[in-house]
């Protein structure tokens, strides 16, 4: 999958390759949406315990996340980019990493909360609704303000290193390596709780202007040294063998990668020497 040759016109089927990898990206928002309700009917039914319908929402956001990071890059490769498939792929952003993700979270951490109070297990639900609404409307902001900064201004570029708030795939893959982990619907009011806070951080964070790292500057077609080469290949091994707390702690990890990037920013600015001020000045006479 090298780039292509300069001054030759990509083909038309080329265009439609880019597209099918979105189209896979919104059929798996489905899919992850079809299986919350088929794990929410489990749930009310009475059968409380792990929920393999959640773990397969999950796991289809997952898979959602690489396919979503493999449309744009094989449009740049193909230099089939256009404005049909930009706007497309943020519909489908919108579908599976906005809507999905926000029913999978409040079905699986809200809803089958159990408590003596019935106010509060009410107030807890209304609030389960408010938070999955914000997140989803974070999201969907977020993606229009990244549409219109990846339209540099001109005699301005781009920066790939780094994205202004965190992406929305990071948002919907942080829940769905939560959710993976232990597939069973939160009971405990306690975590319930935590867990909308963790979710309202979320779509904070997302809306933000802190920096988060960007793998945009990565390209697989240049050759690569045998230490990227053996780094695949253990994270390979890693998410075979351990894949539940491996997803987890590289989620978790690229969450706070904004915020240590942050406060290492505030730091640097804390702790960088001011001039000394100008001496005042004495009239002689």
């Amino acid at each position: 999958m090298g780039a292509p040759r300069p001054g030759k016109a990509p083909r038309r089927a080329a265009y439609a390759l880019p597209t099918l990898f979105t189209s896979g990206n919104i059929f798996l928002g489905f899919v992850a949406m079809v299986q919350t309700f088929e794990g929410a009917m489990q749930a009310g039914a009475g059968d409380l315990g792990p929920n393999a319908h959640f773990s397969l929402a999950a796991k289809a956001l997952g898979f959602s996340v690489f396919f979503d990071g493999l449309d744009g890059r094989i449009a740049r490769m193909t230099n089939t980019t256009s404005d049909f498939g930009r706007e497309l792929d943020s519909l489908a952003d919108v579908i599976t990493f906005g809507i999905a993700p926000a029913v999978l979270a409040f079905v699986w951490g809200v809803r089958f909360v159990i408590s003596t109070e019935p106010n509060l297990e009410s107030n807890l639900v209304r609030a389960g609704y408010l938070i999955a609404f914000f997140y989803l409307l974070c999201g969907a902001v977020r993606l229009a303000r990244f549409n219109v900064q990846t339209t540099p201004k001109p005699g301005t570029r781009p920066d790939h290193k780094y994205f202004v708030g965190m992406p929305i795939p990071a948002a919907a893959g942080f829940i769905a390596a939560v959710v993976f982990m232990d597939d069973a619907p939160v009971r405990s009011m306690g975590f319930a709780i935590a867990w909308l806070i963790i979710v309202l951080m979320v779509g904070l964070l997302m809306v933000s202007t802190w920096r988060y790292p960007s793998l945009k500057q990565i390209n697989v077609s240049k050759p690569r040294t045998p230490l990227i080469v053996l780094i695949v290949g253990g994270v390979a091994f890693l998410i075979w063998e351990w894949s539940q707390p491996f997803l987890l702690a590289a989620a978790c990890a690229y969450v706070f990668s904004g915020i240590v990037l942050r406060l290492s920013s505030f730091v640097r600015r804390y702790r960088k020497p001011r001039p000394p001020a100008p001496l005042a000045e004495h009239q002689v006479g």
